[in-house]
C-alpha cells in the first residue's frame, strides 16, 4: 500500500521529512477494523511528532490522527461495523497512523461518519471533536443546562477551537467568548457561534473590562497557555475550572491557590493509550456528533484543502499548520 513515512526527525523543509513509501497492508484481527482511507487531516501532534519522536528500530514511521474511510474488513470480535460502512476516526498514538491507504484501527475509537459530508469535510473533525467534547463535559464537566455561566476559549479560531465554540453554542446555554488577533478568524468565530470576540494579543483582563465582561466560570486554553496562565488566574470566577490542552514548558498552579481552581488537562488519546474501560465512550461521542452534523446542528471546521495524500502536500500542510495561522482545518483527500 501506499503510505507517506519518515525515519529521521527532520525539519519540514528537507524533502526526506515525510517521504512517499510503500509498505504492507495490515491484517485486522479480534476487536480492530481496516479502513481504506479517503481523507485525512493534520494537527500540531503530527508536526511535533515528526520532529521529535524517533522511530523504532529505523523503521518507517506512519503518523496523522484523522481520518475518514471505508472499512474493507473486521477482525473476529467486532461487533459495531461491517464491511463497507463509511467511517471517521482519530486512532491511537501507539498504532501506525493514517497517512496511508490503509490502517488498522480499534473499533472502539472509531464513529459513523456523517452521511451528509464528503470524506474530507468528515476528516477535519474527529480528533478535535474528541478533544473539545471531553474537554467541556469529561474533564471541566460542564452541565448542559446551566445558565447565566460564562467560558473563555483562548486561541479559539484552530481546529480545536472552532467544534469546541459550536458545541458550547448548541448543546450547553453557557455565554461564549473567544480569542483571536485578525479581523478573518474574528468573523470565523463569530459564524460559528462566539456571543463575544477579544483580542488575545492584549491582556485579556483589559478586554475583559473593556468589553465588561463577567468573571467565566470555565476557561479553556488551546495554545500559549504559558503566556496567558497569569492573566487567566486574575480573570478567573473563585471556584472555577480551567482545562488546557498544549504543552507549556512550566505551568505555575499557586496563583490558582487562593480561588480554589481546578485545572484540568485533556488528551484525547489518553483513552486507546491506556486501553481505558470506558474507551467506547469515543465510538460514543464520534456517533452524537455524526447526528449533531446530519440534522444541521454542527457544521465541518474544514479550512483548506491541500489536495491528494502524498509527501510533498502533507509537508506543505505540516509547514502551514506551524506556522500558527490556520483557521479551522487542513484535510488531504485520495492517494
Amino acid at each position: 500500500m501506499k503510505a507517506i513515512g519518515y525515519k529521521e526527525n527532520l525539519p519540514v523543509s528537507d524533502d526526506n521529512s515525510l517521504q512517499n513509501i510503500v509498505l504492507d497492508t495490515p491484517i485486522a484481527t479480534g476487536r480492530d477494523i481496516l479502513v481504506e482511507v479517503k481523507a485525512i487531516s493534520v494537527n500540531p501532534v503530527d508536526y511535533k511528532i515528526r520532529a521529535n519522536r524517533p522511530t523504532p528500530n529505523g523503521d518507517w514511521s506512519v503518523i496523522g490522527w484523522d481520518a475518514s474511510g471505508i472499512v474493507k474488513a473486521v477482525g473476529e470480535e467486532v461487533s459495531l461495523f461491517n464491511v463497507g460502512d463509511e467511517v471517521w476516526y482519530a486512532g491511537d498514538l501507539n498504532r501506525q497512523g493514517s497517512n496511508a491507504e490503509f490502517q488498522i484501527v480499534d473499533e472502539r475509537i472509531v464513529g459513523k461518519k456523517p452521511s451528509s459530508l464528503s470524506f474530507a469535510e468528515a476528516a477535519a473533525l474527529p480528533l478535535t471533536t474528541l478533544t473539545a467534547y471531553e474537554m467541556l463535559f469529561h474533564r471541566l464537566e460542564v452541565y448542559k443546562d446551566n445558565a447565566n455561566e460564562s467560558i473563555l476559549v483562548i486561541g479559539a479560531a484552530g481546529g480545536v477551537g472552532s467544534i469546541l465554540v459550536q458545541l458550547a453554542k448548541k448543546l450547553t446555554k453557557l455565554n461564549i467568548i473567544g480569542t483571536a488577533s485578525r479581523e478573518e478568524t474574528t468573523s470565523w468565530l463569530k459564524e460559528l457561534g462566539a456571543d463575544t470576540v477579544i483580542n488575545h494579543r492584549n491582556n485579556l483582563s483589559e478586554e475583559f473590562e473593556k468589553y465588561k465582561l463577567p468573571a467565566p466560570e470555565y476557561v479553556v486554553s488551546l495554545n500559549a497557555t504559558e503566556h496567558h496562565v497569569g492573566e487567566i488566574a486574575k480573570l478567573i470566577k473563585p471556584q472555577g475550572k480551567f482545562g488546557f490542552i498544549d504543552d507549556p514548558k512550566t505551568l505555575n498552579v499557586m496563583p490558582f491557590k487562593g480561588k480554589a481552581v481546578s485545572i484540568h488537562i485533556e488528551l484525547m488519546f489518553t483513552r486507546s493509550m491506556f486501553q481505558t474501560d470506558d474507551m467506547v465512550e469515543q465510538h460514543n461521542i464520534l456517533n452524537e456528533v455524526s447526528e449533531l452534523i446530519d440534522n444541521g446542528t454542527i457544521r465541518t471546521t474544514l479550512g483548506e484543502n491541500f489536495g491528494t495524500i502524498n509527501a510533498e502536500n502533507l509537508r506543505k500542510a505540516h509547514a502551514f499548520l506551524e506556522t500558527g495561522k490556520a483557521k479551522g482545518k487542513i484535510v488531504l483527500a485520495e492517494f
